[in-house]
């Protein structure tokens, strides 16, 4: 998914990889820093679990990588950032797969990650 968001590429990208952060926007979300990434903790009461996520990859300021290694949630995401007009271009790349949902529940999968990448967007890169 690529968009155009109104951040300077290098306010954009510091929006988007102050992880803590994320937690703001995604719901029922805490964020942990960890000495590889961090940790997203999605939880109802005692319901939850642990996106655990690795930067394998760090070019401030223009691309990062993670690697969704937890129990819950595989997958990875790539992400770039490019001057365009008086903002800039967010390119990100993810796939994702949560445990237990059929390979035929893949759409479903990618739809709703392509609204949170959306939302995320949109929230942490207003200037």
């Amino acid at each position: 998914m690529t968009q155009e968001v109104p951040s300077a590429p290098d306010d954009a990208f510091a929006a988007l990889t102050e992880w803590q952060r994320h937690g703001d926007v995604v719901p029922f979300t805490s964020v942990r820093i960890t000495d590889t990434g961090f940790i997203a903790r999605t939880a109802v009461g005692p319901l939850g679990f642990d996106d655990v996520m690795d930067v394998v990859e760090w070019a401030p300021p223009h691309a990062f990588r993670i690697e969704k290694r937890g129990r819950m949630v595989k997958g990875w995401a790539t992400v770039t950032v490019v001057p365009h007009g008086s903002g800039s271009l967010v390119s990100w790349t993810e796939a994702v797969h949560v445990w237990g949902v059929p390979r035929l529940g893949a759409g479903v999968e990618a739809f709703f990650a392509r609204l949170l990448v959306r939302r995320l967007l949109g929230r942490l890169t207003r200037s």
